[in-house]
């Protein structure tokens, strides 16, 4: 099996993102907030999607997919809670 590290860091990107998009889905359904809800659940398949079909392969990119949804989902909820709290720094 090849490893590539160009494929890890965007497994690892991807993943992130998706968890990003979860985070918010929670919220947008938390909100009762059907549109947008329904917006996110179909980016984190089209996300989630380009992730899996590229660590079946070689599975040592899980563990680019373990630390993208760990960093997706902390930034997302720092950031949410700065925006909360009226702070403009991140």
């Amino acid at each position: 099996m090849e490893f590539s590290v160009t494929k890890f860091l965007l497994i690892m990107m991807a993943m992130a993102l998706a968890d990003v998009f979860w985070t918010l889905y929670f919220i947008d359904v938390e909100g009762r907030k059907a549109h947008p809800a329904s917006l996110w659940s179909a980016m984190i398949i089209l996300v989630t999607s380009f992730t899996v079909t590229n660590y079946v392969e070689n599975q040592i990119y899980i563990f680019a997919a373990f630390i993208g949804a760990y960093l997706g989902t902390y930034l997302t909820i720092k950031w949410k809670r700065r925006i909360e709290s009226g702070e403009e720094n991140f």
